[in-house]
């Protein structure tokens, strides 16, 4: 277990407190939407349109690729997703935290939709409770082949010289990047999980006792020590055998349950 790597790594979190008012919120993460699923796409937009809650919490990768914000712009998947998201955000807040496939979502697209966007990683005060949210990419940190991608790819510079690509050129590398992901999944590759050393360090550094994250597709609950643990989350597969759908949800007295929406 590598605490030294995990000690260093510990980012400061962002802080956001909940009204005295809220009674129960949602987290969501790992839809992976995409216009070749139409069966997630069918149970997310359901799930939206019945959702009663005082919020939503999205924990990155709820497309399976963001291109650019511009891709919302023309008719199109992207826009269906837009939209749907604009009519939910009418009703309640939605906060939106980056995933490792949709890290390019923006200041742009939070404006078009009304969705409020998170940094990673977000405190959420809440009841009694200080929740810790997080995609979790950062937190396999026996994932170095990852990590040094994850590290070019959010780099500002790299950033603005892919968007400043056309948006075909930009969609036929997310097809290649897909293709590459398919691949790997066939080859039966088994990804690191959450180090239990670096969670704890950023629960520490963040005063929270609970970490809710998704990425790893493991949906649990751990016991990281006598007092604090952490929540996955489960990823989506309306297709899959049994269909994979799933939030977590959140109670103003502290305690959070898992709510199947098969």
């Amino acid at each position: 277990m590598n605490t030294g790597a995990a000690a260093a790594s510990a980012p400061a979190a962002q802080e956001w407190r909940a009204p005295a008012g809220w009674r129960s919120v949602e987290c969501i993460s790992d839809l992976h939407l995409q216009a070749s699923d139409p069966a997630t796409f069918a149970a997310w937009q359901r799930y939206m349109a019945a959702l009663r809650a005082d919020a939503l919490f999205i924990l990155g990768d709820l497309f399976e690729a963001w291109v650019g914000d511009d891709a919302a712009e023309v008719e199109g998947f992207e826009q269906q997703c837009a939209n749907i998201l604009r009519a939910t955000a009418r009703r309640m807040p939605v906060f939106f935290l980056a995933g490792n496939r949709d890290f390019l979502v923006g200041a742009q697209f939070a404006q078009a939709t009304g969705v409020q966007l998170l940094q990673d990683p977000t405190v959420l005060v809440f009841g009694p409770r200080r929740w810790l949210l997080s995609h979790g990419d950062a937190l396999c940190i026996a994932d170095t082949e990852y990590l040094a991608f994850r590290e070019q790819v959010r780099n500002p510079a790299w950033q603005h010289a892919f968007l400043a690509q056309p948006l075909a050129a930009r969609q036929q590398v997310a097809r290649g990047m897909r293709a590459e992901s398919e691949q790997l999944k066939r080859s039966g590759r088994e990804y690191p999980d959450v180090d239990t050393a670096a969670a704890l360090q950023w629960l520490s550094a963040a005063n929270a006792d609970v970490l809710v994250h998704g990425h790893t597709h493991r949906p649990a609950e751990h016991a990281l020590d006598a007092t604090r643990r952490r929540i996955v989350l489960s990823d989506w597969d309306a297709a899959g055998v049994p269909p994979r759908l799933q939030a977590l949800r959140l109670h103003a007295d502290g305690h959070s349950e898992r709510v199947p929406l098969a």
